[in-house]
């Protein structure tokens, strides 16, 4: 028996039904229809594996908490590290404790549960808050290797150029900057149709996997803020590189070995949260269509989404006797309360 045809409203909008279950097929999206979730990448498709995953970040989320926790902690009890490189130190571990934590634990859970599913509001939440932290530790990183440019280049004026108030300053500007940069993307990359599906092939919201479920050539608006936004975010890298070029050649006047170690330490950590940073990120925003791959592009986001976060306290406690110390002093007052 033929079905009986409904008269339909043009201006109706309707979500086409989802197949609920790990493998929820894709929805199939016209113009007139709303997206009321997206599919995110899920990393394997028996439940062993999703379990061996869940557990796996779970190790790693608690690393990154423990770590960044124990150096915040650190640096606020003890007063010999209330310096500016402590200070912007400081700020680094709380947006790497924001930035993990708006990625992993989603994921996580989906891993859970079986599924692979985040709502529209979740989707333009987690871009928003990962692009805002990312971006200000990213003008945080910059502002750091200005620190340790005057700190060893100019050291006579390092309590003028960056005494306590031009501190925060600077720090609330890597914040604002942020902020402002992922307002910014986060909103024009919503306004997009998008017509392509609802199935994000990244196990979070990244901007360049939304891009990819718009219309066609609707996208380019949001291609030309990138092309600025990098634009800028390569003159913060060449910045980067020059402070650090002037660095070494300073170091390397210095005439005791001893003198030598102890500026390369409070340097190289920083060298490489940057390098490690800057190239998974630039390679993730940059890379040519071409040599794009859904496994390439999942190692990608997690080298510049969950290592550093969960490597910068390793990175930055194992060469610097003050932090060292800052957490075996912590360590030793909280078992000494216990007993």
């Amino acid at each position: 028996m033929a079905a009986q045809e409904k008269e339909v409203s043009p201006n109706a909008s309707f979500t086409l039904p989802l197949r609920t279950g790990p493998h929820a097929q894709k929805q199939q999206i016209t113009n007139t229809s709303s997206i009321t979730q997206f599919l995110l990448l899920a990393f394997a498709d028996t439940r062993e594996l999703q379990l061996l995953h869940f557990w796996l970040f779970l190790a790693i989320y608690l690393a990154a908490l423990l770590g960044n926790g124990l150096i915040i902690t650190a640096i606020a009890c003890d007063h010999r590290l209330h310096t500016p490189m402590y200070f912007f130190l400081l700020n680094l571990s709380l947006l790497d404790l924001g930035s993990i934590s708006t990625t992993l634990p989603k994921s996580m859970a989906n891993s859970l549960w079986d599924t692979r599913t985040i709502s529209y509001t979740g989707c333009v939440a987690q871009m928003f808050l990962f692009l805002f932290l990312i971006s200000a530790e990213y003008s945080l990183l910059t502002i750091m290797a200005y620190d340790r440019y005057v700190a060893i280049c100019k050291p006579l004026h390092y309590g003028t150029l960056l005494g306590s108030r031009a501190c925060v300053h600077m720090a609330a500007a890597a914040w604002g900057t942020g902020f402002l940069n992922a307002l910014l993307h986060t909103a024009n990359t919503f306004s997009l149709p998008l017509c392509q599906g609802n199935d994000v092939d990244q196990f979070f919201c990244e901007i360049p996997h939304i891009l990819k479920l718009s219309c066609s050539q609707s996208y380019h608006s949001e291609a030309g803020l990138i092309v600025v936004s990098l634009s800028l975010a390569f003159g913060c890298f060449v910045f980067i590189v020059v402070s650090y070029v002037e660095i070494f050649r300073a170091v390397l006047r210095i005439p005791s070995q001893q003198g030598r170690y102890k500026a390369f330490s409070t340097c190289l950590p920083h060298l490489a949260v940057v390098s490690l940073f800057i190239s998974t990120a630039m390679f993730t925003y940059l890379k040519p269509p071409s040599v794009s791959s859904p496994s390439l592009d999942l190692v990608v986001a997690v080298l510049y989404s969950v290592v550093p976060p969960a490597v910068n306290p390793l990175i930055y406690s194992m060469r610097n006797k003050e932090i060292k110390d800052a957490l075996k002093k912590l360590i030793q007052s909280a078992v000494f309360q216990q007993q």
